[in-house]
């Protein structure tokens, strides 16, 4: 067993390497990952870059997308947003997507902590990383 852990940009890549993993990973925990590159202004030209027009590809590398078909073994998410993190506010992270997405696939267990006063920092991750360790340890020991 084992568990993903990952912040910003890499946070998303760690929720769709264990979306796509089924069985992979028990728990995932990130910091303010970009949820839904599929909607997001970044994402759009990111992926429109890398993976053309094609909007179903985009879907296959975007965790609310694949979060929505997930089939695998339960898996517990830990999402820490900072609410003064002025790319939530600029809607380029989109946690609340990826919170529905989760709250409509009942193998997925999303823990979104909306942190009041925190930016997208070191002091957000420093804050809390004690936290995503305990959850981690939790579900892979």
């Amino acid at each position: 067993s084992s568990g993903i852990n990952a912040e910003y940009g890499g946070g998303h890549g760690a929720l769709i390497c264990a979306l796509k993993n089924p069985g992979k990973y028990k728990c995932v925990s990130t910091f303010a990952p970009i949820a839904n590159p599929s909607e997001c202004p970044w994402g759009i030209k990111a992926f429109t870059g890398y993976l053309g027009e094609n909007k179903g590809a985009w879907k296959q590398c975007d965790a609310t997308y694949l979060a929505k078909d997930y089939d695998g073994p339960k898996l517990e998410i830990l999402l820490d947003q900072g609410e003064d993190d002025p790319y939530l506010n600029d809607k380029q992270l989109l946690p609340e997507n990826l919170q529905n997405s989760c709250a409509g696939n009942k193998l997925l267990s999303l823990n979104l902590r909306k942190q009041p006063g925190y930016d997208h920092g070191y002091y957000f991750i420093s804050s809390f990383i004690e936290e995503h360790f305990t959850f981690m340890a939790k579900h892979i020991c």
